[in-house]
């Protein structure tokens, strides 16, 4: 066997596939332990599949399918790049490294992939406003919008939810609004939140009007 060759992979990550699989050639392909070779690349973290064999010319061919990135995922330690299965198998050192994916946040946000995925696509309406979706106690979603604006998410049912919201959005406009938070935990019985500098202003309207009535 007188070289290596990869395929599927990116430069990055042929480089890390061949710090880890350090052979000096030629070699007699006796010398080869192709399982273990191959349990080795599949190790690293953004490879999804991996197989090796000896092809005629004596080449050692190995062929990776490299995990696609769908998502960034903020936790305490960092950023990270996940797949559709939700692995973390790339660190990132920026959000705007991969500004094109969307992001999410929280304890086991990665776990629940999937259902993030849901709403982030129901969210398209938004997505101008859209910074992305956040893990709440490892139970529900937040919709995290500019403004800092929050749509908060039932348990159960966080599309239908957020759904709910959209049509409410259409018809009145309600995220244009001075509201801070949107509140649907309690399906049956949404709850909107105003910004403080709302609250005063409202505050001082009813005071006028019950100055007026007692006049």
């Amino acid at each position: 066997v007188k070289l290596m060759a990869i395929d599927g992979a990116t430069v990055e990550l042929a480089e890390d596939i061949r710090e880890i699989v350090p052979l000096d050639f030629p070699l007699s392909s006796f010398e080869l332990d192709l399982e273990t070779i191959r349990q080795d690349v599949a190790g690293l973290q953004a490879v999804k599949t991996a197989r090796v064999k000896i092809k005629s010319g004596g080449i050692l061919q190995i062929d990776i399918e490299e995990r696609q990135p769908v998502a960034v995922w903020r936790t305490s330690q960092g950023l990270e790049l996940l797949d559709a299965e939700g692995v973390a198998f790339r660190a990132l050192d920026s959000r705007f490294e991969r500004a094109d994916l969307p992001l999410i946040a929280g304890d086991g946000a990665s776990q629940a992939l999937a259902e993030a995925m849901q709403i982030l696509a129901v969210a398209a309406p938004l997505q101008d406003r859209l910074r992305g979706v956040a893990r709440i106690g490892d139970r529900r979603w937040d919709v995290v919008l500019d403004r800092d604006q929050r749509i908060m998410l039932p348990e159960e049912r966080p599309v239908q939810a957020l759904q709910r919201v959209l049509a409410l959005n259409t018809a009145r406009d309600l995220l244009g609004r001075d509201v801070t938070v949107v509140d649907m935990r309690v399906a049956h019985r949404p709850t909107i939140r105003m910004s403080e500098a709302a609250t005063r202003e409202r505050w001082k309207a009813r005071a006028t009007e019950v100055k007026v009535e007692e006049q």
